[in-house]
């Protein structure tokens, strides 16, 4: 009986016309995005509420945090580290039920080590409380996109790394006479454990219901050293929070900012002094404040780290960029495990390199990776001869799975493309994002998205920022490369597509 009631929420659950319910939601933050834009907030409160309320956001919630996200498999204080379509549909109703009045749980504290040896603490809400902060954050992230600054791009929907490097690159280039620049490497001390309450209240823009919802939910996170301090560092609304904090920072003077990385540019002629007193002020204001230790002024010929690059301009007034000597250890570091492991052979060792060599390749595309060392060469021989110590594997064999293993990825310095000023996914504007995010992608998927107009071959929707772009294998067999074979499709779309496909079939 167990296992027929769970068939059919199984299927139930697949049978969800997810397509519709994305472009409902995406239909009320829209409206939301465009009615704060215009200054209409009662009209804003009103779309919250109804965001709030949508079945079609509380199943899409649902679905990002237990299907999606990356840490969807991390459990929380209960010890649930995954629900089952009959424990989802239970969820569903709870949100329904309790979406305004919502009992946030304790979290769960996972310490992580820092690279100056001290530790941070990762605070994991239970997979219930992910769901409802995802709700939360569908119905808070357009109406605040449509304040945020230009110069901000952590933790943003359509915004990357990649964008503050080229505003980067913008500022400091020899047109713009970067050599004579110098920049302050501002560091605030301790950012999410010391946001005020009071200063992310204030700021948020939603109806009393949802904001003493939010004010429970960082109640369950604190530090019991303040009280009335901090957002939790592992929620799913946590870093909108923090930006909701830190929004207007930007304007004290040009700067550059990645969630709490910033960088602030300073002319010839700028009181560094002065400049920086204006930032203490704003950070004051929010009760934080800045470390003293950390935050140093540099010039733009000695270079300085930001974001995993470090960034200089040479003697010839030429931008230059290179993965920093933190990050490239950082990798060479997760390669030796692989490399070194016992636990599987060379083949399984090649499939588990490849996303992490991939990955970070593509991070660093736009930078110079000219050089032996950010070309992973050394990394490459050292694998290929462990891989040959193994006994069925010959030379031949080894180099094949090392080219596997260490995929190229082209590179173009300074060649990418910035976000347009201002702009948002929640404008509207799905011509412009679809090519935007298409350019993203480069070599086989590149080609497939060209090919498809930039939708998504599955559902017709063009490709925004909520989701990954996946390639679909047609025939199931990964050696198949022809372009005929190739489908790209959303995320969660690739997931319907193997709902759907008959038993005994092979999967991507």
């Amino acid at each position: 009986m167990v296992r027929h009631t769970k068939k059919i929420c199984s299927e139930l659950w697949k049978s969800q016309k997810w397509k519709q319910l994305r472009r409902h939601l995406f239909r009320l933050q829209r409206r939301l995005y465009k009615a704060v834009q215009a200054g209409d907030r009662q009209k804003a409160r009103s779309l919250q509420k109804l965001i709030l309320k949508s079945r079609s956001a509380q199943l899409l919630a649902i679905r990002q945090v237990t299907q999606l996200n990356q840490g969807k498999r991390t459990a929380g204080i209960d010890g649930k580290s995954s629900l089952d379509c009959r424990e989802r549909f239970e969820l569903l109703d709870n949100l329904n039920h309790y979406a305004y009045n919502w009992k946030h749980s304790e979290l769960r504290e996972i310490p992580i080590p820092k690279k100056n040896g001290k530790t941070r603490i990762l605070k994991v809400p239970t997979i219930a409380d992910r769901a409802w902060q995802c709700l939360i954050k569908y119905a808070l992230e357009p109406a605040h996109e449509a304040t945020f600054s230009a110069d901000s791009y952590g933790f943003r929907p359509g915004r990357s790394a990649q964008d503050a490097q080229k505003r980067l690159f913008n500022h400091l280039k020899s047109d713009a006479n970067g050599i004579t620049k110098r920049v302050i490497e501002l560091d605030i001390k301790k950012c999410f454990d010391r946001i005020s309450h009071d200063s992310i209240m204030e700021r948020l823009i939603a109806p009393q219901s949802i904001k003493s919802g939010v004010y429970r939910c960082l109640k369950a996170g604190i530090n019991p050293e303040f009280p009335e301090q901090g957002a939790p560092q592992g929620g799913v609304v946590s870093p909108l929070l923090a930006n909701v904090a830190l929004n207007g920072i930007e304007d004290c003077h040009p700067s550059i900012r990645y969630a709490d990385d910033m960088v602030i540019i300073l002319k010839p002629k700028d009181n560094a002094g002065k400049i920086l007193q204006k930032f203490k002020d704003f950070l004051a204001e929010r009760k934080m404040e800045i470390s003293e230790e950390k935050t140093k002024i540099t010039k733009t010929t000695d270079g300085f780290d930001f974001l995993g690059w470090n960034i200089r301009v040479q003697k010839n007034g030429k931008f230059k960029s290179i993965p920093s000597e933190e990050n490239h250890r950082t990798i060479r570091k997760k390669i030796k495990t692989v490399v070194n492991s016992s636990n599987y052979g060379a083949e399984v060792k090649a499939k588990k390199l490849a996303p992490i060599v991939r990955g970070w390749r593509n991070y660093h595309k736009n930078c110079d990776m000219s050089s032996s060392r950010d070309s992973l060469w050394f990394m490459n021989k050292t694998a290929n001869r462990k891989f040959r110590k193994e006994k069925k594997v010959n030379r031949y064999q080894a180099n094949e799975l090392c080219d596997k293993a260490f995929p190229a990825v082209g590179y173009k310095q300074n060649k990418h493309v910035n976000v347009r000023g201002t702009k948002s996914p929640f404008d509207g504007d799905l011509v412009y994002w679809s090519k935007r995010n298409s350019k993203l992608y480069d070599n086989a998927t590149s080609k497939t998205l060209t090919k498809q107009n930039h939708s998504c071959e599955h559902c017709g929707h063009k490709f925004l920022s909520d989701e990954y772009v996946h390639l679909h294998h047609v025939d199931g067999n990964h050696d198949n490369w022809k372009p005929k074979n190739l489908m790209a499709v959303h995320q969660s779309c690739h997931q319907e597509i193997h709902w759907s496909r008959p038993k005994g079939k092979s999967r991507d």
